[in-house]
């Protein structure tokens, strides 16, 4: 199954303006275009599109994207590299979930801050705590 830029993005919710910079950027090698330069996207492409959004919503870089896609079509040489990439992105989300728990921690506080003091009409029932913004 062939699809448009059009379906491509509806299928995998990135614009098509999002496909085409990916194209340019050289993450998506395999786009074909017909006579007219009508680009057409694989099943097996919209799988990389899922990749590549993955790894961005890790912070990678596009050109880091790049270099895991140009590894990619090296084949069995590089399943090392590409290994060692995710263990890496694996690492980064860890952190990245450790300091969104933080935060989460501070935003319960807040929410049981003010869930008591509005119960109490006043934030001096809190006049022990240390001032927290």
């Amino acid at each position: 199954m062939e699809y448009s830029i059009g379906e491509a993005a509806e299928k995998t919710g990135i614009t098509a303006s999002t496909l085409r910079y990916y194209e340019k950027e050289g993450l998506l090698p395999s786009i074909k275009r017909d006579k007219n330069g009508i680009r057409s996207f694989t099943e097996n492409d919209l799988q990389s599109l899922r990749i590549i959004e993955c790894l961005k919503a890790t912070g990678m870089p596009i050109k880091d994207i790049r270099k895991f896609i140009d590894l990619c079509a090296e084949g069995d040489n590089s399943l090392q590299e590409r290994y060692a990439l995710f263990l890496d992105r694996k690492a980064a989300v860890q952190k990245q979930i450790e300091e969104l728990q933080k935060v989460e921690r501070v935003i319960d506080f807040k929410c049981w801050y003010y869930q008591t003091a509005i119960a109490a009409g006043t934030e001096k029932i809190h006049a022990n705590l240390k001032k927290v913004y």
